[in-house]
């Protein structure tokens, strides 16, 4: 129902009435949640912002598995609602390389169980028989494409949310502040009244920051300018009844879309430079001529973009009784990564961020949002679009313009798996920074941090290794980009003597108090009462036993544990730990990534290396594998602890951040007779990890699967209750209806002999070149993928059904529109170099 009189009190209250928050409130209401209050500064079906003037079409199929499925799940509820007609969808190419994309569009739609395929020039004229056809190459296509009426979606998704008796509607109500007392939200403060909360989700679109900012909280995304014109009236349109009668078209290499509307077109530009605005510029509903969001149409910057219209589709926008009817600026939220931003935003309990989402995921950000408020968990993993993960970097107003103007050209862009930000770099740096700088490191970013991705200094190793590294080297510019030789060669080197590697930008915080020995165990999988130095590598899990982390703790006292995590997740992963705190103040999480550095020594050197400078016995009797204690580094003071991920012999040695070019000098300078080198991730976090079959999570561990299936459950059940452990335990109970398993490529050779290297999300095929689902559902894909230069292969992870996990089993890998054979090399989690580990015990 709708109110001009506020309740008081509002379990949830929803600000923004847009798509997302009509399908938020719809589902929290699905899911039992009885006193919902939805507000909006504008008037309804229309409240004035992007969902309004969006062009609404759905294009399913990305190379990111998250957003396929919500997009899927999304095109089934506008189909439920009726608010969806099926187009189909074309993304033409003008260039080669664009074509290559297209192989690579058919792929992904594979692995993530979409259909989709190519389209030579002439099936895309049967389609779409207006289009210019003198200047494509071909197309992909997407049957299952479409366009939604979202503003209807939206009335009947309130509709049923009020029929429910949960709803209560307030449009025209301005928010004036949040209220937060002791970290926790209290009060929204309106125009027409103040409402007493439990919980409160953003979901204002491009308003969301200056939301979040009255609660004292940063959501990072910036208005920008989508330029959209729609032409009409489209006389070979006008026999079709209906909103649309021809698919869809995306010009990719102008960055471009043409859609029918109706008798008219609409022509919509991601070409333009991009515009962003401040969100305190854009008008307010009194001042716009539109609405706020749809500004005029700035001109000057529409016109290459009406040139390239005009050459793909002459026929229909040439015609002379056409006009254009409909020109705007229209305003949209973007990113720093392009990624929405979900979930609680963790300085302020109760707060939700649910923004920066588009028209073809909204209803499904809608449903796994109010799953993840209500149950704990969603039922799409949205680790990618977690808002915590730009936590205490990337919140400035700089850093999300600047990123948000360099990944605006990237919105059709052609962009590698590893393509690299470019801007707001560097922006943090490790104490060891200068002297990789020195050796001429490759700096990739995550999360802020630059980590040496290999070190050109060394381009020695490639030579020195050159008949090991016979085959494994890569030809092809696609396969190669963003990656170098140097890397299987550091790789070599380590394993044969000593390398070096900082910093791997961990998070690290600490959990003191009275209580934290009870916190720990029940935030861990792994049993926590052990003895103090003794480090666990445990999965960290959500109720319903799928991976919400993996990680590192170490009991370093009585109260007191060290949680060392990757730093691409430690917004996420502190905010879930800070999420369970109790509430009297027994446990306390204090950070420690910034105040500390972490240099890696590892190989069969590394203890003669280490030993030489170190005040304390580093011998393994004196210093057991997985156990951490406190050493002197020549002049330094440090903290050790005995663990690898690459499968070594050596210590991750943790310093105060301003000693740490200290602590690199002594340890190069003790290592020059060891012939010691600086190391980088692409050892770290790919070549070595892949040969020990070590997993990474979200990449291998996700919500989708459990411990029993990624094979980590060498913990057992423990005593002690834990978040998920009845789930986790009817996994281990059950049969697995997949298992992880390491696998090889046989033949590297495509159709012309070039030799090609999957490097991740490929389907994984059958025998018979068909793709692989278990009882749950869930494809197979290539989850991880990287050459092992010391076992001689190049190698994929993946999981897959008991029928095919057998070792020796033969199967295929789609990778750019050709099949290769691939063999199951190992099935569980047993390593592939080194399986009983004797080097890091040595």
């Amino acid at each position: 129902m709708s109110s001009r009189d506020l309740p008081s009190t509002a379990d949830t209250v929803i600000i923004g009435a847009g798509i997302v928050g009509n399908s938020l409130a719809y589902h929290l209401a699905d899911q039992g949640v009885e006193d919902i209050l939805l507000l909006d500064k504008g008037p309804l079906p229309d409240p004035g912002g992007s969902t309004g003037h969006a062009s609404n079409f759905l294009m399913p199929v990305e190379h990111s598995k998250e957003m396929t499925h919500l997009t899927r799940d999304s095109i089934a509820q506008y189909k439920e609602m009726d608010t969806f007609t099926e187009s189909g969808g074309i993304e033409v190419a003008r260039t080669d390389e664009r074509m290559e994309e297209n192989k690579r569009r058919v792929q992904s739609a594979k692995a993530w169980g979409e259909p989709g395929e190519l389209l030579t020039v002439d099936e895309v004229e049967e389609l779409v028989p207006y289009i210019n056809t003198d200047i494509i190459k071909g197309a992909f296509y997407s049957p299952s494409a479409g366009t939604c009426d979202p503003l209807r979606a939206g009335e009947i998704m309130r509709e049923r949310a009020s029929d429910m008796g949960a709803l209560t509607t307030s449009p025209n109500t301005e928010i004036q502040d949040l209220v937060v007392e002791h970290g926790e939200i209290k009060e929204v403060v309106t125009d027409r009244g103040t409402v007493s909360a439990n919980r409160v989700a953003i979901a204002a679109g491009l308003w969301s920051p200056k939301i979040a900012k009255m609660a004292g909280v940063e959501i990072p995304l910036t208005p920008a300018v989508h330029q959209m014109i729609s032409v009409g009236p489209i006389e070979q349109f006008e026999s079709y009844e209906g909103e649309i009668g021809y698919p869809v078209v995306r010009d990719m290499d102008t960055q471009m879309y043409e859609r029918p509307s109706g008798n008219d077109l609409e022509v919509g530009s991601y070409e333009h430079r991009p515009i962003l605005w401040d969100v305190e510029d854009v008008p307010s509903i009194e001042e716009a001529p539109l609405s706020p969001t749809q500004p005029p149409l700035t001109e000057d910057a529409f016109e290459p973009s009406m040139e390239h219209a005009l050459e793909l589709m002459p026929e229909v926008l040439d015609d002379p009784n056409a006009g254009i009817r409909h020109s705007i600026d229209g305003l949209l939220s973007v990113t720093p990564d392009g990624a929405p931003l979900v979930g609680p935003l963790q300085d302020v309990d109760g707060l939700w961020s649910v923004a920066a989402i588009w028209i073809k995921e909204a209803p499904a950000f809608g449903k796994t949002v109010a799953q993840w408020m209500t149950r704990g968990y969603p039922e799409i993993d949205l680790h990618g679009s977690d808002v915590n993960r730009f936590y205490e970097y990337g919140n400035s107003r700089k850093f999300v313009k600047n990123r948000g103007d360099e990944g605006y050209r990237k919105i059709y862009g052609i962009v590698h798996p590893t393509e690299q930000w470019q801007t707001s770099r560097p922006l943090r740096t490790s104490a060891f920074y200068q002297r990789q700088a020195e050796l001429d490191a490759r700096f990739f970013e995550t999360a802020g941090w630059e980590r040496p991705q290999w070190f050109n200094s060394n381009e020695d190793l490639v030579r020195r290794y050159n008949e090991e590294l016979d085959g494994l080297l890569r030809g092809s510019e696609w396969d190669s980009r963003w990656w170098s030789p140097i890397i299987l060669g550091e790789h070599l080197h380590l394993r044969d003597k000593v390398g070096m590697v900082g910093d791997m930008g961990f998070t690290i915080f600490d959990v003191v108090g009275n209580g934290a020995l009870d916190y720990i165990e029940q935030m861990a999988v792994g049993r926590m009462d052990v003895d103090i130095g003794k480090s666990v590598y445990t999965p960290i899990i959500g109720p319903n036993g799928g991976f919400k982390s993996d990680l590192t703790i170490v009991r370093t006292g009585e109260n007191r544990f060290r949680v060392i995590t990757g730093g691409g997740m430690g917004g996420a992963d502190k905010s879930w730990f800070r999420s369970y705190l109790p509430d009297d103040g027994s446990v306390e999480i204090v950070d420690q990534t910034s105040a500390l550095c972490t240099l890696g020594v590892w190989g069969p050197d590394a203890r003669n290396v280490v030993d030489s400078v170190a005040e304390e016995d580093m011998s393994d009797e004196a210093f057991p594998a997985y156990t951490a204690q406190p050493v002197t580094i020549g002049e330094v003071d440090c903290w050790a602890l005995r663990i690898s991920y690459v499968g070594e012999l050596g210590w991750e040695i943790y310093a105060p951040m301003e000693q740490g070019q200290r602590l690199w000098d002594t340890i190069a300078e003790a290592g020059e007779e060891y012939d010691i080198r600086p190391v980088g991730m692409g050892v770290y976090g790919t070549t070595a990890r892949m040969e020990k079959g070590y997993r990474l999570y979200g990449h291998e561990l996700e919500l989708e699967y459990n411990p029993s299936e990624a094979g980590l459950t060498f913990h057992g059940v423990k005593d002690a209750d834990f978040v998920g452990k009845e789930a986790y335990a009817e996994a281990i109970d059950e049969d697995d209806a997949a298992t992880l398993c390491t696998l090889s490529v046989d033949d590297h050779r495509d159709a012309e002999g070039e030799r090609r290297f999957m490097l991740g999300n490929e389907p994984v095929l059958d025998p018979d070149g068909e793709p692989i689902v278990d009882d749950e559902g869930r494809i197979s894909y290539v989850t991880s993928a990287g050459t092992g230069p010391s076992v001689g292969k190049h190698l994929l992870m993946t999981y897959l059904p008991p029928e095919y996990a057998e070792e020796g089993q033969s199967l295929q890998v789609e990778y750019m529109g050709e099949h290769y054979p691939v063999t199951v090399e190992v099935v569980g989690s047993r390593p592939l170099f080194d399986p009983d580990n004797e080097r890091i015990r040595s």
